[in-house]
């Protein structure tokens, strides 16, 4: 399950997504969810980025149709992931966190795509714990440790 955030400055919101889920529904869903997950991405850096007066994507549609059906000819396919990974260290870049390792990316793409997927997932995850604000009612992010404490079990 993703937990929704605004970007500051901006009526956007981003998700935090489980890994697994990017890696995986893809698989189960046959391509559908990795479609859909890398419009939503694209989308959200493009929102951050003009947020923080910098261009980290024009228009994800873009990135979306050079996956499908561009990636029935290849190459637009994997011009969209070159580029999606540069917009994602730009992410990183602008939220001073530790940029993502193109060559990782490049060595994660040729042998475990879904491995590729997640690792790119956890990066804008950490963009998004650290510059995203939580929406009216919901508590801290899942997972990080800054909620209470949940009662010891004997």
């Amino acid at each position: 399950m993703a937990y929704e955030m605004r970007i500051p400055d901006s009526d956007q919101q981003v998700k935090i997504r489980n890994p697994w889920a990017v890696a995986l529904l893809p698989i189960i869903t046959l391509g559908i969810y990795h479609l859909v997950w890398w419009y939503r991405i694209n989308k959200e850096m493009k929102a951050y980025g003009e947020s923080k007066g910098y261009d980290l994507g024009r228009n994800p549609t873009n990135s979306l149709l050079a996956l499908f059906p561009g990636g029935l000819i290849i190459v637009p396919a994997l011009i969209t992931y070159w580029r999606g990974t540069q917009r994602v260290q730009g992410t990183a870049a602008l939220a001073d966190l530790e940029p993502v390792n193109g060559w990782l990316v490049l060595i994660l793409y040729l042998l475990l795509a879904p491995g590729m997927w997640a690792y790119l997932q956890v990066a804008l995850n950490h963009v998004w714990e650290k510059e995203a604000e939580p929406l009216p009612g919901q508590g801290p992010v899942p997972g990080r440790g800054d909620g209470p404490m949940p009662a010891k079990l004997d």
